[in-house]
This record gives C-alpha cells, structure tokens and sequence, in this order.
C-alpha cells in the first residue's frame, strides 16, 4: 500500500491493523474489504521476439484498471490518460476472463534469455512479473482455492521470505522483560510505556512540520527532483490509519496524518520518511520522471497493489528511514528537535529508542504467525495470542492484524522484508553514504522488481 506512510505510505488497506504505519511501522495499516484469496498458479509465458512493448504495456495498464472493478483497493495510483480509466470503468469483464486476458498478454512477452542489466531487459520483465501477479490475483478473486503462504509470496510478490521459528525470537522478548520489568504481560508494559511518547494533538503539527522537512532536506541533498516536487500537508480523523501519501501525478502528493489515532515521537520522522522523503513520494516521482515521462512506459502510470512492485516501494520506503537518519542520527534530530517541539523529556529517548528497536525486529515473527495460519499448522483462535505474545501488540491491535492476514494474506512481508531485499541492494559493495544514496536513487527511478535487484 503505497503511502503508507505511498509501510510509511500508509494504504488505507493495511494501516488500521498495523499502526506501525504506511505508515505504521513505517509501513501501513490495514482495514477494509476482506478480499478471497485462491491459491496461485505459475503462469507460463510465450515467445515472440517482435513484439510492441509499448502496445502489451497499454493492455497491461486496461487489464489493472478492469480488475479494480472487482477489487476497490486494488489499484492505489493512476495518473495516465482519463479516458482509460473511463473505459476500464464499463469493462464488464470478470475476474476468470482478466485473468485469461492476462495470460494471454504474457504470451505475448518474448522469453529472455538470460539476466540482463539493460533498461530495456527490465522492463521486459517488469511487465512479466507484475502481469504474473495481476493473474494470480484475477484468479484468487474469481473464487477459493487452496492458499499457501510460499506460494502468494512467489506469485503476488516475487520473493521467497525465510520461515523462522518463533522460538528463534524469545531472545528479545526477554530483553525487552529486563528493560521493561514488571508482573503484567509484556505486552500491555510496552504499551503503557509507548504511552509516554505520544506527541499532544496541539504539538503535532509543528513536530510533523519539522520533521518532513528535515526527511526532505536530507533526501534534497542526495537525489535530484522535479523542480515542481511538492506535497499538501493534511490533517484528517476519523481514519482507520495513521498516515497515508496519495500521489496525484506531476510529482504532486496528498500527505494525510491522522490526528484521531495516537501517534509517538518516533512516527514523525518514520512518517515524514516513509510517506515523504526519501520514500513514496520521492519513488513515485522519480519513475513518473524517469520512465513514464522521459520513456514513455505508461505501465508505470498505475500502481497495483497486489503486486512485485508493492515490495520494492514499501521496503524502500522503510529503508529510506535508516539511509536518510544513519546510525545515531534519527535519535539526536528527535531529542534536540523533535521532543522539545512535543514537550518531551529529551532524557528518556535513548531508552525509548533501546525498546523500539528491539519491537521492530519481533516485526518477523508476525510474518511467520501469518505464514502458519495460512498454511494452516495452526487454528483461527491462536493467531491473535500469537500476535499479543511475539509482536507485542494489544489485544484490539492483535485481533486486527489477524483480520489483516484473513484478507490480505502474504502482503505483511512487503515492509520488513521487502526493507532487507533493498539494504541489501543499496548497500552491497557500497563504500560510504554518499554510494549508498546513489544505488537507492538508482533503484527509485528504474524498473527492478525483487527478482531483479540483482541484475
């Protein structure tokens, strides 16, 4: 869900059961239409050396917008030509029949021969992929069918995420006990204690303020934008998440923050990141430049949600947290800036930030409750426990995470790992900052999917 705060791009989907935010967690939360999901199938694709790029992407863009008649989150951008959107909105197509459309486009694809680094190779199998994705979803909404956690993170996705035992995670649930000790369950002790960061609703305009613009400053200093670049700052409420970025073209967004949900000291530089700078704001106006605009690739001018490109956008968003505020230096902004702008007490922040650090990596362990209830080794009734005890939400928070999982399936790897697969991109073989920055931009403004960053 691209906004998130577009993992922070805060997709109206995700964000309400994963406050960490799309901002929850520095990714999105959830809520919405539960959405059947099927069991996805490889599609084969076809060969045809003399194909006309340009004419599979304008069908692939009219199969997406069609199959978000059957899906209303499904397509989370678009800003090519209105017409098509009109046109897809009287396509009486069904999911069974955009599917076979789908696979038909994709026979269409030549096949490559090997694992090229060339524009043009990327794109090819850039539309291979997220065409692959956009059947298997067709195909899932067509009707029930066996799911696999594996396999939706394959076909949906473009990745296989490790499995891990959760036992593997008990290591910090007791670090985290001695850091926060007490006879209540660990859970409720760290939400008590993230209750002392909460920003005041009268302070956080000026704490958002300060910190989107220092998200920017940061990310100005590295990667060049259209000169026009800029956003809209809005405050909402009654929303059941904590931020959203709605890309409106032309390098143009709509910031949301929602003031109806409480929202920590630590948000406001994950929000002004991830919603922001350098993440779905900077990624999307960097490809509308680079490729829809100076190429002329309009696939790029719809973003689908269940798709390839969800990982890369929601796990650059993530990163670009860590790259544009390193080491230390999201905690010192926040204590000389940030806390003081809230009324905080500077002093607690290095133990907020011990804490944080530590909930952050329990993040895996809900990508492995998900994967065993899909896979079905473990009952409805013990998703939620299993949420409260490793992740330490709350109850409520628990519960609707498990709803998250019910509609959305393998999508929560998009923010934790898809935040992996892209630090170990940008900083593999990079010798400082300054080439990190610059593999980043590099993978914002080109057509690289998961299996592709390798290229």
């Amino acid at each position: 869900m691209q906004r998130v705060v577009n993992g922070l791009r805060l997709w109206p989907l995700l964000i309400a059961a994963l406050f960490l935010g799309a901002c929850e967690g520095t990714a999105s939360g959830e809520t919405g239409v539960k959405t059947q999901r099927g069991a996805v199938e490889p599609v084969a694709e076809g060969k045809n050396e003399g194909t006309d790029m340009d004419s599979i992407a304008t069908e692939y863009v009219q199969l997406v917008l069609a199959l978000g008649n059957h899906d209303k989150h499904y397509v989370d951008a678009y800003y090519g030509p209105a017409a098509w959107r009109e046109q897809a909105a009287l396509d009486g197509a069904s999911p069974a029949q955009i599917a076979e459309r789908g696979r038909e486009l994709l026979q269409q694809l030549p096949v490559q021969a090997g694992l090229q680094g060339a524009r043009d190779d990327l794109r090819r199998h850039y539309l291979k992929t997220q065409l692959r994705a956009l059947v298997a979803h067709a195909r899932s909404l067509a009707g029930p069918g066996e799911r696999s956690f594996a396999n939706e993170a394959r076909q949906l996705y473009d990745t296989e995420p490790p499995k891990r035992d959760l036992a593997s995670f008990e290591p910090l649930l007791l670090e985290l006990d001695t850091l926060l000790p007490g006879d209540r369950p660990l859970s409720a002790r760290v939400q008590t204690f993230r209750q002392g960061f909460e920003i005041p609703a009268d302070k956080l305009q000026a704490v958002f303020e300060a910190a989107i613009e220092e998200c920017r400053r940061r990310t100005k200093e590295h990667i060049s934008l259209p000169d026009n670049e800029n956003f809209v700052l809005e405050y909402v409420s009654d929303k059941p998440w904590s931020g959203y970025n709605w890309y409106q073209g032309g390098a143009q967004s709509l910031i949301q923050v929602n003031r109806g949900l409480p929202i920590t000291i630590d948000r406001a530089i994950d929000l002004g990141c991830h919603e922001g700078y350098p993440g779905h704001h900077t990624y999307n106006a960097l490809l509308e430049q680079s490729l829809v605009k100076t190429r002329g690739w309009v696939e790029y001018s719809v973003y689908p949600l269940f798709s390839p490109q969800s990982l890369v956008a929601e796990g650059s968003a993530n990163y670009g947290i860590d790259l544009a505020f390193p080491g230390g230096e999201k905690a010192r902004f926040e204590m000389e800036v940030l806390y003081p702008l809230a009324g905080l007490d500077p002093a607690s922040a290095g133990k907020y930030d011990q804490v944080m650090a530590l909930v952050e990596k329990l993040g895996f362990a809900g990508n492995e409750i998900a994967r065993q209830y899909i896979d079905g080794e473990i009952e409805g009734d013990q998703v939620a426990p299993l949420f409260e005890k490793y992740t330490l939400m709350s109850p409520a928070k628990a519960k609707q995470r498990k709803d998250f999982v019910d509609a959305y399936g393998a999508y929560v790897i998009n923010y934790n790992w898809g935040k992996k697969l892209v630090a170990d991109y940008v900083e593999n073989g990079a010798k400082d900052g300054d080439e990190r920055w610059q593999r980043f931009a590099r993978l914002l403004s080109s057509p690289r999917l998961p299996s592709s960053l390798n290229w």
